[in-house]
């Protein structure tokens, strides 16, 4: 009876491991070819077209920015009250400025946007693309000639490759301004003083840190939404459970990539 139990659990395991493979392997065939149709494309006559991607880029980014902008300003005053908070057991609370810059720029602005997009365009875009493939207008595209991967894939790729790091700017610029009106009420220093501040122990390294993040969220974000979308199976039903996939997979993949990358970065 044990055994028979055993089997069947180092049978599932094995599935669901084969099945992880084909869908890693699938990813990284739909990344490989929207990156040739987006830099080849021009030589066959298929180049990518400016209309979608600016389409894309207005639903992902433009859309976006109320929600981003409350995000950003709420993330900041968390980091400002809970630095005074905790550096004041140490009479160092003149030191927050140094926290909340480097939190800000390195970790909270791009892990919040990319979480964000994820569950907003991402989702979406999985949906819309689940929905073509019950309604087989997928296949549609392909018997007319037209390449599903340069028509329905490169648009959102770039669209939020261009997008998510200047969401992540905005983010930064919004949080460390909410933050240092906390921090300038709080500590009775002027804004301008804490401004200066910023640019002491803000370096272009740890912008530049954060915005490259944005942008590897910004692939991941649209690879797991395109690749879930595309194994949607059992009619609007299956719709709905890709989706919720596909925004499980997409931060799942957003908080494991911020932390290799993190400890990469600062070895």
């Amino acid at each position: 009876m044990l055994a028979a139990r055993l089997h069947t659990l180092f049978d599932r395991l094995g599935r669901a491991f084969v099945r992880g493979l084909e869908e890693f392997g699938f990813a990284a065939s739909l990344l490989g070819e929207a990156l040739w149709w987006l830099v080849l494309g021009q030589r066959r006559r298929q180049r990518v077209r400016m209309a979608p991607v600016v389409a894309q880029a207005m639903e992902v980014g433009i859309a976006a920015l109320p929600i981003v902008t409350i995000l950003a300003a709420t993330i900041g005053l968390m980091l400002a009250i809970q630095g005074i908070y905790t550096l004041r057991t140490f009479g160092a609370e003149s030191r927050v400025t140094l926290g909340i810059a480097l939190s800000t720029v390195r970790e909270f602005s791009p892990l919040i946007t990319g979480i964000l997009v994820a569950g907003r365009s991402g989702s979406a875009l999985a949906a819309r693309l689940g929905t073509m493939r019950i309604n087989q207008e997928i296949d549609s595209l392909t018997v007319m000639g037209i390449n599903p991967v340069r028509f329905l894939v490169v648009p959102p790729l770039v669209a939020m490759v261009v997008m998510l790091p200047l969401m992540t700017l905005w983010a930064d610029l919004v949080s460390l301004l909410a933050a240092g009106l906390y921090v300038s009420a709080q500590l009775q220093t002027s804004l301008a003083a804490y401004g200066d501040e910023l640019q002491t122990v803000l370096k272009l390294n740890d912008v530049m840190h954060g915005l490259a993040k944005s942008a590897i969220f910004a692939v991941l974000v649209t690879i797991v939404g395109v690749v879930n979308g595309a194994s949607v199976t059992g009619g609007a039903e299956g719709v709905g459970r890709m989706t919720t996939r596909s925004v499980v997979h997409a931060i799942s993949a957003i908080i494991i990539t911020d932390m290799v990358f993190a400890f990469m970065v600062t070895r």
